[in-house]
């Protein structure tokens, strides 16, 4: 079999550290590929104008597979202030890199595993009814939908006529904003549409058919969003009369399951979501399974081939420029097992997945977070270890 060439996009802050530490983790497994540098963050929106550039994009377009770190994302306002001055008044709107990504390629399916590793010591633990704990099994794949929804990017501030004008139509806008100064008005939408919504909850259908499940849930508030969320249930009911029998729907309220994921987590094993519900409930079960040092994903394009993997935490800028990096490269080294499975790699996935739980169950290297310490520099003299040391560890167990 051929090299294989990934895309390997660092970005920001610890997305640097933890990309290298686990490109370390695959060599060691026998991984035997070829990494190109994806320009993508901060830097290049301050320096060109630009958080994603052209050549990056040509790279995925022509190698498929991308491995990306984290991201910077700041306001408007604070994007603008740190533009270099020969840039700023020519135009340049910051957008989110990582968004941008999704739309380009068209990476509508994401998948956030969430999996308890036995023995982690942020693992959720209940009481018991007798009055003792309980540490629940999780065992969850959330599918997100990834390029529709809030993340769409579709949105104003003062909108201009034909926008307004179409507003003021719906007789809701009409009756409780028409109050407004239009220049203090601020409108966001909520896109769905069947094509993607279908293809988002046919792949969870299949995941739970493969993995034996008999229920797919569906995380909206179509009570309330009655348009787009009414949608998406009604397509998942449909799938499942007409396609899956065997798999029922269960449609609970993305408020409620914030409550549910605490009471009962072991009763979800495969949820599907619009983007921004998808985003809330994935990373509230990551907090059952230790956090986002724990927490990875996977999105592609089932029709391109195209797809990237990242863990689902942010660039923590704070920890950067630490002498010694403190920040867990669980999730990171966790995300490129996804690849590896993506691109049919199974055994050295599998070879890694062994390894980490073995690290972890373990327990005598630990990184800040598992001992339950604050992110300061100081914690590498009081037990934890470094970013390289929980990676070498991994490597040990290979």
């Amino acid at each position: 079999m051929a090299k294989r060439t990934i895309v390997a996009m660092p970005g920001d802050g610890i997305g640097k550290v933890v990309l290298e530490e686990t490109i370390r983790v695959l060599d060691a497994a026998g991984f035997d590929a070829e990494y190109v540098n994806g320009d993508i963050g901060w830097d290049f929106w301050c320096k060109e104008g630009n958080p994603l550039p052209d050549r990056t994009l040509k790279l995925l377009e022509q190698h498929k597979i991308g491995l990306f770190g984290a991201i910077t994302s700041k306001p408007k306002d604070k994007a603008d202030a740190e533009l270099s001055p020969e840039l700023k008044g020519k135009g340049h709107i910051y957008y989110s890199p990582i968004v941008t990504m999704r739309q380009k390629f068209g990476l509508d399916i994401c998948m956030r595993p969430c999996i308890t590793l036995p023995g982690n010591p942020l693992n959720f633990i209940r009481r018991a009814a007798d009055g003792g704990s309980d540490e629940p099994v999780v065992d969850c794949m959330v599918f997100r939908q990834n390029t529709e929804g809030l993340y769409g990017g579709v949105e104003w501030t003062n909108p201009h006529d034909q926008i307004y004008d179409a507003l003021m139509t719906h007789p809701r806008f009409k009756e409780n904003f028409a109050w407004c100064p239009r220049p203090e008005l601020a409108v966001s939408t909520r896109i769905v549409t069947k094509k993607y919504s279908t293809r988002i909850i046919k792949a969870a259908f299949e995941y739970a058919k493969k993995r034996g499940f008999d229920k797919v849930t569906v995380c909206e508030k179509p009570n309330v969003i009655r348009e787009t969320s009414g949608m998406i249930l009604k397509i998942a009911q449909e799938m499942s009369k007409n396609e899956y029998p065997n798999i029922w729907v269960e449609d609970v309220n993305i408020d409620a399951m914030m409550m549910w994921l605490t009471k009962n987590p072991e009763n979800y094993h495969v949820i599907v979501s619009e983007n921004m519900f998808g985003d809330i409930v994935s990373d509230a079960f990551a907090g059952l399974i230790g956090g986002l040092g724990f927490a990875t994903s996977a999105q592609f394009n089932p029709e391109t081939g195209v797809a990237v993997f990242e863990p689902t935490h942010g660039s923590a800028p704070k920890y950067a420029d630490y002498e010694t990096s403190i920040v867990n490269p669980i999730a990171m080294i966790l995300s490129a097992v996804l690849m590896l499975e993506h691109i049919g790699e199974d055994a050295i996935a599998a070879k890694i997945k062994t390894a980490v739980a073995a690290v972890v169950k373990e327990g005598k290297v630990k990184a800040y977070d598992m001992l339950k310490m604050r992110g300061t520099q100081e914690v590498i003299n009081h037990g934890a270890a470094s970013t390289k040391q929980m990676a070498d560890a991994v490597i040990a167990k290979l």
